[in-house]
């Protein structure tokens, strides 16, 4: 049997369960005292130690520099924090939640996972996700013990699996939204390794192409897949947020408002500042910041 690769990777200032369980992607699950996930195509499993991380994949592979890209675990946090304007909101989000890291995660799932999302709960997009997972996923090689034992399934998976089994997967309205993605990478409409040679606003217009990808869940692509920090998504808490947080006396904001103003006013590292805000208005609803 093989056994997994395991190392010790030294990292301050990581919180493990905010990256994990803030909402930017959803196939890391709870494993005893750690995460397990499918990672391009790959087992892996992380915990929080004393000083760092307990990493472990399985392959034979031993270079780990896949997965320290995936969980941001070499990026320095302490310059992207301080980058952040100097306001009550931030202050508070960045003391509730530091050690939260954007991951870099596989643009194909990325852009399936937020097709899911629309109008979703995080437990439920997780749900819709292992579903769609146990359904036409592969079997990749997992340790003994292991809670995930497939792959996100490839476009053609999902094409050949049909608009039905989707939405018995709970996916509703989104199943024809998440068929045309796939058709679009299958027939060369869409290349989402073309996007990384974009500028932003070139890569979320190929997005927005998609049936039922509006900005929202484009930016998150370009976000969570890409890195892109001028990437700023907007969803019903980040709106919510910055209505309360930043205009408590404007009677009505439009979106237009609120994407200049996010774009001018967060800085070189915006979309950090999104989910910091994003995790923090969710950790403190129903405690005088509500979303």
């Amino acid at each position: 049997m093989n056994l997994p690769t395991a190392q010790f990777w030294p990292v301050s200032d990581y919180d493990l369960a905010a990256t994990l369980e803030c909402g930017q992607a959803f196939r890391w699950v709870r494993s005893g005292r750690g995460w397990e996930s499918i990672v391009g195509g790959r087992w892996a499993r992380v915990e929080s130690a004393p000083g760092g991380l307990q990493v472990s994949w399985m392959g034979s592979d031993p270079e780990s520099g896949w997965l320290r890209r995936h969980l941001a675990a070499d990026e320095a946090l302490e310059p992207i924090l301080a980058s952040f304007p100097d306001d009550p909101p931030l202050r508070a989000a960045v003391a509730r939640c530091r050690g939260l890291r954007l991951l870099r995660q596989e643009p194909w799932e990325c852009l399936a996972s937020f097709i899911c999302s629309s109008t979703k709960q995080i437990v439920q997009i997780r749900q819709i996700v292992a579903m769609m997972a146990d359904g036409w996923g592969a079997e990749v090689a997992v340790p003994e013990g292991a809670v995930l034992r497939r792959a996100f399934p490839t476009p053609a998976a999902l094409v050949a699996a049909g608009e039905p089994a989707l939405r018995a997967c709970k996916l509703g309205f989104r199943a024809p939204f998440l068929i045309d993605a796939a058709r679009r990478l299958e027939d060369g409409r869409l290349n989402l390794e073309a996007l990384a040679g974009l500028d932003t606003p070139a890569a979320r217009a190929a997005l927005m192409e998609i049936h039922g990808v509006g900005r929202k869940i484009a930016d998150c692509v370009l976000l969570f897949a890409y890195g892109r920090q001028d990437a700023f998504p907007i969803d019903v808490w980040v709106r919510r947020a910055l209505s309360r947080l930043y205009f408590p006396r404007a009677r009505r904001l439009t979106a237009a408002r609120l994407e200049a103003f996010s774009q001018g006013y967060f800085g070189p590292w915006a979309g950090y500042a999104q989910q910091y805000l994003f995790h923090y208005v969710r950790l403190e609803a129903g405690r005088g910041v509500e979303a």
